[in-house]
């Protein structure tokens, strides 16, 4: 297997895109994207569903021809080349597999077609196959595999080509739970062992946060906010970011007041403190709280951030209870604690004011 990650290494500086731009008729799926990555870096294109990055992979794999805009590798243009030509691996989310073909020959099902000689397809094949611990059902068709195994398979194939780039559609979304986890793992060795330059494209946020180097993620076609997972994680740019990023609770409330790096906004029975993430200029702003992020009031918390709210929904999660609550002015407040509490039970909730952000726009209405 030594000899297969050598030859894997990054092939490539950064590829480019520049002003990509994807239109199906009237609508526009893609609107003038521009993005780079560097060669070994591992992005995540993440988004709900309609948002444009299958779309935007499948525009780098040519699978889609652009409306308007290029993408360069290095100094080479490459939107104009057809997929065979672009040296890219895909992996879809159906897997794609041969049902008549072994696993062994669906993973040299592209080597096949490139002609290549029976000895070198040979020592490929079975070094993709050590590679993703598949050699013992090399035999098998695809319908004997699991699911996992299956998925494995269609990563083998991808992965002996030698790639310059990896693409990656919703690649775990048919797994079980258990699978997903492991499966995650497996493919970002995979990634760091080979030296590939992956882009990975998901709906789900932990899955991006946990795989991605760079999480790029998309609104309607434009790219919303580009960082390292910390900081799309830890900074939201907007409330779209905030709430697609695990931020459940977007309450917005009239601005009562601005001091000392802090913007305090109030209902009736609600009052929060928190930081703002930009000038906030309006009558109203949106406090964005993460439901783990509420703790019980001891009665020896500080005064601010106290809220009281009435239990409506309890679901146990082992080590942690995950609740939904309503405080007397009608907000719904989401929150997670280590503490049983029972609906129709009244608890005063308590949130620390840094981890409180506070953003100057509506959240707008909620995406698929």
């Amino acid at each position: 297997m030594t000899v297969a990650i050598e030859e894997n290494r990054v092939r490539f500086s950064e590829l480019r895109m520049e002003g990509v731009t994807r239109r199906f008729g009237p609508a526009v799926a893609l609107d003038r994207i521009d993005l780079r990555i560097k060669g070994g870096e591992f992005l995540a294109l993440l988004g709900p569903s309609g948002c444009g990055k299958s779309t935007a992979l499948n525009c780098l794999a040519g699978l889609l021809p652009l409306s308007a805009g290029e993408i360069w590798l290095d100094e080479e243009r490459i939107d104009g080349l057809p997929p065979e030509r672009r040296e890219f691996g895909m992996v879809f989310q159906n897997y794609a597999l041969f049902p008549h073909l072994s696993v062994r020959k669906n993973v040299a099902f592209g080597l096949a077609v490139r002609r290549m000689g029976k000895a070198e397809t040979a020592r490929r094949v079975d070094d993709a196959l050590r590679l993703v611990e598949l050699t013992e059902h090399a035999h098998k068709l695809p319908g004997q595999l699991s699911g996992g195994q299956q998925q494995r398979v269609a990563i083998a194939r991808a992965v002996v080509l030698r790639p310059r780039l990896v693409l990656m559609d919703e690649p775990l979304s048919n797994l079980d739970a258990k699978l997903r986890v492991q499966m995650r793992t497996e493919i970002r060795r995979m990634h760091q062992d080979l030296g590939l330059t992956t882009v990975y494209v998901t709906h789900d946020q932990e899955e991006a946060l946990a795989l991605a180097d760079r999480v790029v993620v998309l609104r309607d076609g434009r790219i919303e906010q580009s960082g390292t997972p910390e900081e799309v994680y830890t900074y939201p740019s907007s409330t779209y970011i905030a709430g697609f990023m695990g931020y459940r609770n977007l309450l917005e409330m009239p601005v009562v007041s601005k001091d000392g790096g802090r913007v305090t906004i109030a209902d009736r029975e609600l009052r929060l403190t928190g930081v703002p993430q930009e000038k906030i200029t309006g009558a109203h702003a949106v406090a964005a709280v993460r439901p783990e992020d509420f703790r019980l009031a001891d009665g020896t918390s500080e005064k601010r951030n106290l809220l009281t709210v009435r239990v409506e929904v309890s679901e146990f999660h082992g080590r942690e209870v995950a609740a939904e609550g309503v405080t007397g002015d009608g907000h719904v407040v989401h929150f997670r604690l280590p503490e049983r509490v029972a609906p129709g039970s009244r608890v005063e909730l308590t949130v620390p004011e840094e981890r409180v952000l506070v953003f100057g726009e509506s959240p707008g209405p909620e995406e698929d």
